[in-house]
């Protein structure tokens, strides 16, 4: 081998050992590079978990403080119904001043309640306006028979228009005592005939206010008072009103 020869090889060892050491330290710096790009998305990662801890946290609060409010709302709504009776959409009603039971829709869409009569007339006691009639009933309504033709009287206490097509009416107003199931009460009645209507007794929701709430799903939930006597007298009804807690 010659010097010539010897220096070349000499030569080609040197460049191949520094192309080596170059790819070593490129190899070297992208392996930093990358690292330092995993470091940095394991920081974002650890920042984003954190987050979603909070915001776990936060919405377990919430529900905590929502599911007391529904709590504390549902406890409210039961104590507002607790002390009210339960009505279907159909019920059975006592007269004891008439001596009679009819049957009633309960419909709190109406304002006030009715009775049905006929005969209606006007005549003064003792410088008051009162009114006589007779129960408006056909053959199909259930009620006491020996009050179906009899009279009753009772004191006006105000007059309603209504307006019709054919014009305007007045229609007094009267109160009776009334019971249904527990509910025993003095009730204001627009007096009116229903005879072409399916029950002669419309409760609104004035008489409803308070004291009872509505199932329509539901009907007579409350079964028939009995009159075997006949009607109570002022005396006695108003003193068993009075009994009445």
């Amino acid at each position: 081998m010659t010097a010539a020869q010897f220096e070349s090889g000499i030569q080609r060892l040197e460049s191949n050992l520094a192309a080596r050491c170059e790819n070593q330290s490129q190899l070297l710096s992208m392996q930093r590079m990358e690292q330092r790009t995993l470091t940095a998305d394991v920081r974002e990662v650890g920042s984003l978990l954190r987050g979603l801890r909070g915001d776990i946290a936060a919405l377990d609060d919430n529900d905590d403080k929502q599911s007391t409010q529904v709590v504390t709302e549902c406890q409210a709504a039961d104590d507002r119904l607790a002390n009210k009776e339960l009505l279907g959409r159909s019920e059975w009603i006592g007269l004891p001043n008439v001596g009679t039971y009819l049957q009633a829709r309960v419909d709190s869409g109406a304002d006030t309640s009715s009775l049905s009569a006929r005969e209606i007339t006007s005549f003064e006691r003792d410088g008051e306006d009162w009114v006589r009639f007779k129960l408006g009933l056909d053959d199909d309504d259930s009620a006491v028979d020996t009050i179906r033709d009899s009279w009753v009287e009772a004191p006006v206490e105000r007059r309603v228009r209504i307006e019709q097509a054919t014009g305007e009416e007045s229609r007094p107003v009267i109160k009776l005592l009334m019971t249904l199931g527990p509910i025993r009460e003095t009730v204001e009645f627009t007096l009116t005939d229903r005879a072409h209507l399916d029950y002669p007794v419309l409760l609104g929701r004035h008489f409803l206010m308070d004291i009872a709430i509505i199932d329509v799903a539901e009907d007579f939930l409350h079964g028939r008072p009995d009159f075997p006597r006949g009607s109570e007298s002022s005396d006695d009804a108003d003193q068993t009103e009075d009994e009445t807690p």
